[in-house]
């Protein structure tokens, strides 16, 4: 693969959301050929077997940010609001917080050549994720992968 191509696919900024012990979601700004931009959204899940994962993408094109948001704000609205409107959304978060407090702490043993074991820095930029579910365990969390491009298709 050429320069040219390389720099096209390149990704310009990366955003992880690690969505459980199998989900990561990607957020991609990508640069095209003539020096605009484009999001690539990617669900990532890790398949049962372990051989691999399993992804999803979609293109999102400037002209298209603002309808695709305000459509996605609108329908999360309404699932909180009409649909279920007594789930506490902030559960996970909650969760997620105090396990990587812990985590930090040192209260888990983590396995001899783990990833995470092996990577401790690897998660210390992010941001907490928005949804991790209250029985992850360090066996369980996911490996340091920064953007889409890092995972092994």
């Amino acid at each position: 693969m050429d320069n040219e191509n390389q720099r096209r696919f390149e990704s310009v900024y990366s955003k992880k959301v690690r969505a459980g012990k199998r989900r990561t979601y990607f957020f991609d700004v990508r640069r095209t050929k003539g020096d605009d931009y484009y999001l690539t959204l990617t669900e990532s899940t890790k398949r049962f077997n372990g051989d691999g994962y399993e992804r999803h993408k979609i293109f999102l094109y400037k002209e298209d940010f603002n309808r695709f948001l305000s459509s996605l704000e609108e329908v999360i609205t309404h699932v909180k609001t009409e649909l279920m409107p007594d789930y506490d959304y902030d559960e996970y978060t909650r969760r997620h917080e105090e396990y990587e407090a812990r985590r930090a702490a040192g209260e888990f043993d983590l396995p001899a050549g783990s990833d995470t074991a092996n990577n401790e820095n690897a998660t210390s930029s992010e941001a907490p994720a928005a949804e991790t579910p209250a029985a992850e365990t360090p066996a369980e969390t996911p490996s340091a992968v920064e953007s889409e491009d890092d995972m092994s298709w």
